[in-house]
């Protein structure tokens, strides 16, 4: 499996898919911990790769999204943005909105 199959696997996989830098308990970067903190207060699982621990992907996701900074939230198979936009999107309830929404879909 090539770089970019394994970041449209992971994408598939996980209904909501945040790349960031570090890992939600330990963000390394300012803007990955705002993200994960605004996904948080939505309550609902998310998945997570760290792309500081994954050079290929860090190398490949932005050329893929044509997005070009981490963290890059993923939900339903598509790109949400980056740190400024999930933060716009759960002060306005957009995000949250989304998020359950989305659950609600692929819950049986």
């Amino acid at each position: 499996m090539n770089v970019i199959q394994k970041i449209e696997q992971q994408i598939k996989d996980n209904i909501i898919l945040i790349y960031m830098k570090g890992t939600p308990e330990a963000p390394s970067c300012g803007f990955s911990a705002q993200a994960v903190r605004a996904l948080s207060v939505c309550g609902e699982k998310f998945a997570y790769v760290d792309v500081l621990e994954n050079t290929d992907i860090r190398n490949e996701l932005p050329k893929y999204a044509n997005w070009p900074t981490f963290p890059q939230l993923w939900i339903d198979g598509k790109l949400i943005g980056g740190c400024s936009i999930i933060l716009e999107m759960l002060e306005s309830g957009d995000l949250k909105k989304i998020i359950l929404d989305t659950v609600k879909k692929y819950q049986v």
